[in-house]
């Protein structure tokens, strides 16, 4: 365990939430489900989290963020939120796979004996999905696949499913005994907060990068594009 003091928050998915941990505990959280308007809503929730933890800013010791995948706007506030705090404050970004959160929270008597997969809604037909043993080991990458092109990448076996992403159908008819996890769809933000208490305190020149797993939905006039490429992630664990 390195850092005593976290501050935790996510925006990648289709929520906004933060909490503060210590030592073990957390102290405060929040969490609200939204499409859009993370931008407004997450400083205001960090900062409420932090006060009725009782927490002032200098007493922490590392941001904790997911990194992705998830809506390209999310990733990026999340990012550059963390970014602006660890920033400010001189303290380092530990970022965290949002389908690797999402796993962490589900219950281990649901794992036993099953094949964890975690799907997040990707827009347009596809879903981003990461499969996990039942010890939250990866059982494959991380994918961007239509919920009829899964199967195929998936190891055998029966399957647990969690997230918000949809698949149940296309997985069923592939011939998968599927069931679905009893936890929330999305990110705990104690959870994040508990996963980053125990990953190496990376430095302060190495802020993470986020996982985008395919292009955004924009479409670049003839001759133009980005000011600067996409950053894509590497294949393994998100």
């Amino acid at each position: 365990m390195s850092a005593r003091t976290l501050l935790a928050f996510d925006t990648a998915g289709r929520g906004c939430s933060a909490a503060v941990w210590r030592d073990g505990a957390v102290l405060a959280a929040d969490q609200a489900e939204m499409a859009r308007g993370q931008a407004e809503r997450l400083v205001p929730m960090i900062e409420s989290v932090l006060q009725r933890a009782d927490v002032a800013h200098a007493d922490l010791d590392a941001v904790a963020v997911t990194t992705g995948p998830g809506a390209f706007t999310g990733v990026r506030i999340g990012l550059a939120t963390a970014r602006g705090y660890a920033l400010a404050l001189g303290i380092p970004v530990i970022g965290i796979g949002s389908l690797r959160a999402i796993a962490a929270g589900t219950d281990p008597a649901e794992r036993a004996g099953r094949i964890l997969l975690v799907l997040i809604d990707a827009k347009r037909t596809d879903v981003y999905a990461q499969a996990f043993h039942p010890d939250l080991s990866p059982a494959s990458e991380a994918m961007a696949k239509t919920p009829d092109a899964l199967d195929a990448a998936l190891p055998p076996g029966d399957l647990l499913l969690a997230g918000d992403g949809g698949a149940q159908a296309a997985l069923t008819a592939a011939g998968r005994r599927v069931v679905r996890a009893g936890a929330p769809a999305l990110v705990d933000p104690a959870v994040l907060a508990q996963l980053a208490a125990w990953e190496p305190v990376p430095s302060r020149d190495a802020p993470p990068r986020p996982v985008y797993l395919r292009p955004p939905d924009v479409t670049w006039p003839a001759g133009a594009g980005p000011a600067a490429p996409i950053a894509h992630a590497q294949k393994g664990s998100a």
